[in-house]
């Protein structure tokens, strides 16, 4: 590293010797020891099914090699926030092994990342009913973190934040909610809770994913030199006292419910994210998501020496690649690939592709184990992953797939949805499920 971006100090060893010392010029980590995060994993994912059908929409795969939960714990752990909770419910078994697998300090380090999972006492008996739902029935272990602001925040979001800058601004506002926002077009505003700040950032009024014309129009704000909308992240952060006061009600949802609710009572601000964000909420916003990393000069990249996105560390090999042309592509590690054309594509874990296949536009999950021994199935059976002479387009296949030989897949017209027993279509995107068989020459495309 040139010395020039090298930070120095000097010391004088007992010999009387001078040496210079050198360390690189990184951002100095501020510790939030009074700030609790929670991340929200509870919820069914039915907007990313078949993703979803075997897991939490957290645990869902992304970038080759991580989990959707691991991008908000990451930035947690590199804003200083070392305590955190992750809430589940539905379908949470890989999510928590992930997380215990991969998310724990040692001995000396105080801060922690933990489980709570929905549970049934003798004071409740019915499941998560919505986002501050969830919150409500772990009032008790909120409390007993002893903090000063609760940073709650969605477990299905691609960004790179630091929380720092949000918690200074809302406690030099001395906000008792603030909310993440950022610009949205007019297209997205469906998707979004939508809200108008006054000149001093305060939140003066907030719906949740308008559909009327007349309300957007109302909710229309001067963004920067144009008129526009801004939308709510879903990322909030409470005083801590105010969480308490705001969750003894009935409100079951955070953006549906208790946000509106707070403005009238409470100083709700909105903090201004300015870098990239993508809620990977359904099936195309995941697609697109992934197969941009895969860019020249992607707007997410999980190459960020300064702050890395943490996951399972995982003892693979390094990819073995024969006769092979890349166009564009991300591929993760311990793959097998030969004789084959692969273009705008993420290859995941263990991905195995065999000759003469032609993979395009297409995410490839890869697998959670080789597969070595043949005898250990039917000799019809496919073995995980990409058959010889397959053509694979426009497709998400998720792991431990096993796609048969001279297999044909071709995407169908955008907003087209099919269910069938081994695939499904979500907006044109064909999905193979996780553990799905397609027998050799297998054709899905349209009519």
């Amino acid at each position: 590293m040139p010395l020039a971006e090298m930070s120095g100090f000097t010391s004088l060893r007992p010999t009387g010797r001078v040496c210079h010392w050198f360390e690189p010029k990184v951002p100095r980590l501020m510790s939030h020891t009074d700030v609790l995060c929670l991340i929200l994993g509870g919820g069914r994912g039915n907007r990313l099914w078949p993703l979803t059908k075997a897991r939490a929409k957290p645990a869902v795969p992304i970038g080759g090699k991580y989990r959707l939960v691991d991008v908000p714990l990451s930035n947690s752990l590199n804003s200083g926030i070392d305590r955190i909770a992750v809430l589940t419910q539905f379908n949470s078994v890989s999510l928590n092994r992930h997380i215990a697998q991969t998310y724990h300090f040692d001995l000396f380090h105080k801060g922690w990342v933990q489980i709570l999972a929905a549970e049934q006492r003798s004071t409740v008996s019915d499941w998560y009913q919505g986002t501050a739902d969830a919150v409500r029935k772990h009032l008790a272990e909120i409390q007993a973190a002893d903090v000063k602001d609760v940073l709650v925040l969605a477990g299905d979001q691609l960004y790179r934040m630091d929380y720092s800058e949000m918690i200074e601004y809302h406690r030099a506002q001395a906000a008792d909610v603030s909310v993440a926002v950022l610009p949205v077009a007019r297209a997205d505003t469906g998707r979004f809770g939508i809200l108008q700040q006054a000149s001093d950032g305060r939140i003066t009024a907030f719906v949740e994913k308008p559909q009327d014309e007349r309300v957007l129009a109302n909710l229309a704000s001067d963004i920067g030199s144009e008129r526009g909308w801004l939308g709510s992240m879903g990322i909030y952060l409470f005083r801590i006292d105010a969480l308490i006061a705001l969750l003894d009600s009935r409100y079951a949802d955070f953006g549906t419910h208790l946000i509106p609710a707070a403005i009238t009572s409470h100083r709700v601000y909105g903090y201004t994210f300015q870098g990239y964000w993508e809620d990977i909420g359904t099936i195309r916003a995941f697609f697109d998501a992934n197969l941009a990393l895969a860019q020249p000069e992607p707007v997410f990249s999980f190459h960020d020496p300064v702050r890395p996105v943490y996951t399972h560390p995982r003892f693979l090999p390094g990819c073995r690649i024969y006769d092979v042309r890349f166009d564009r592509v991300l591929v993760a590690d311990g793959c097998i690939v030969e004789q084959a054309q692969i273009s705008n594509s993420l290859l995941g874990n263990r991905s195995v592709i065999g000759r003469e296949v032609v993979v395009e536009d297409t995410v490839l999950m890869g697998a959670d184990h080789y597969d070595t021994e043949l005898g250990s199935r039917p000799p019809i059976t496919p073995a995980i992953g990409i058959g010889p002479g397959s053509q694979i387009k426009g497709a998400i296949i998720d792991k431990n797939a096993r796609i048969g030989a001279s297999v044909r897949i071709q995407p169908f017209p955008s907003g087209t949805d099919l269910d069938q027993e081994q695939w499904a279509v979500r907006d044109g995107i064909v999905v193979i499920p996780k553990d799905a068989i397609l027998p050799n020459g297998t054709i899905i495309a349209p009519d």
